[in-house]
């Protein structure tokens, strides 16, 4: 089982290996380490980890909550092998070469970029952001483009609004990264959910940004034929 360990720890010489020892100690397989942030004597780092299925992850837990000042922000079931930052670009360049097909290339690719369980492409009608305003009047409702084959039926958005990139945790306590288009009313929407009683990290801020790179380079290759997604009347 692959698993993504997020820890925040003490940014000092030592504190790196001696996380990587305990996870080695515990039965994990590191695969990959990725430093999110260093900011004010701490850092962020995840961790992509192999897991022996049948061993218990608490054990994981109670390794790592023993070391001095490291703090487990989150750990949660990843698909597929650990990606970097080289496969954007390869995700832009099947965009640019199948345009057509290109919107659900990129949310059928971004969950497995950002060890999430799912994505969607919504349309955010003109109305949306002005209920607050109108409570007399029912707007329309944000309506799925498309979709990824893990995305639950039927598919309950969070707050979409105000259109800006953002990580926003549910009121069911799952975890969302919003990044729109900047046309047509389109937001992409990635979600990590708790899974086994796995607590799933947040959407880092760096995570966030590149999600929001990433729509703002596949906006300029689709260009007007996001104005035209085909909206599907129901899921």
């Amino acid at each position: 089982m692959l698993l993504r360990v997020r820890v925040t720890l003490p940014d000092r010489p030592g504190a790196l290996g001696q996380v990587a020892r305990t996870l080695g100690v515990a039965g994990a397989d590191i695969v990959q380490v990725v430093v999110l942030e260093r900011l004010g004597g701490r850092a962020v780092d995840d961790f992509t980890v192999v897991w022996p299925g049948a061993a218990r992850v608490e054990r994981l837990l109670a390794g790592l909550a023993a070391i001095p000042g490291v703090q487990v922000d989150g750990v949660w079931k990843a698909i597929g092998a650990p990606v970097s930052g080289g496969h954007d670009a390869e995700l832009l360049a099947q965009v640019a070469a199948n345009p057509a097909d290109g919107l659900a290339t990129l949310v059928d690719a971004v969950p497995g970029l950002l060890a999430a369980d799912w994505a969607a492409a919504a349309v955010v009608p003109a109305d949306w952001a002005a209920r607050a305003d109108a409570p007399r009047t029912l707007p329309s409702e944000p309506t799925v483009a498309y979709a990824s084959w893990r995305a639950p039926g039927p598919l309950q958005l969070p707050e979409i609004t105000p259109l800006r990139a953002r990580p926003v945790t549910g009121p069911e306590g799952t975890r969302y990264a919003i990044a729109p288009f900047g046309r047509a009313g389109l937001v992409l929407v990635v979600a990590r959910s708790d899974v086994d009683d796995l607590p799933a990290a947040a959407f880092h801020v760096t995570e966030v940004d590149r999600v929001a790179q990433l729509i703002r380079a596949a906006a300029v290759i689709l260009g007007d034929r996001l104005d035209t997604v085909a909206v599907p009347s129901a899921l």
